[in-house]
């Protein structure tokens, strides 16, 4: 009787893993990670917030990239925020960017390091640039698939002397979210 009892928990723990099982036999032995010329798609969550930690949004954000080697990613990013400000009306924003990222290692874990380029528009800001340094981590739970993490370090600017002014008022943006190579 016991034996019924745990067989519904099994079957359920199966069908569970046989995806993930189909999806790893399918690369037929290919290694953990991208290879020249992959491509990827990341979807994540983010937020941010100012260095006081007194304003603050959250959003969706989306990357889509090609791998020149099996260590950078270049690509594109495209975000959409709902930030809330203190003593303000709430508002909605995007950003489209072009970023570039470098992964160190060759294991199931891959931190990299990386830079952002692009615009940022919509509802209580400025329609103008913005440019960030990002470092983050992605680990990869199956050969072409993989969880990932990343901070940013964003500014904006309108010009070139902007940009150096305003590197000292940035704000860290944060994502949490899943990718996978193909």
């Amino acid at each position: 009787m016991k034996m019924l009892k745990k067989a519904p928990l099994a079957v359920v723990i199966g069908a569970t893993l046989l995806p993930a099982l189909a999806m790893a036999n399918m690369h037929g032995g290919h290694s953990i990670g991208p290879s020249e010329g992959d491509r990827e798609f990341s979807l994540s969550g983010t937020g941010k917030s100012s260095k006081d930690f007194d304003n603050g949004s959250a959003g969706v954000i989306g990357d889509y990239g090609w791998y020149l080697s099996d260590r950078t990613l270049v690509g594109l990013r495209q975000s959409v925020n709902y930030a809330s400000v203190e003593n303000g009306d709430d508002v909605w924003n995007g950003s489209t960017s072009v970023f570039a990222d470098y992964h160190f290692g060759q294991g199931a874990a891959r931190p990299f390091v990386g830079a952002s380029l692009g615009g940022i528009y919509g509802d209580g800001v400025n329609d103008t640039g913005i440019a960030g340094l990002e470092a983050g981590l992605k680990y990869y739970v199956l050969p072409s698939t993989f969880v990932q993490a990343r901070a940013e370090y964003q500014f904006l600017f309108d010009d070139g002397d902007s940009a150096e002014n305003n590197f000292d008022d940035g704000a860290w943006a944060y994502t949490i979210g899943m990718g996978l190579n193909f």
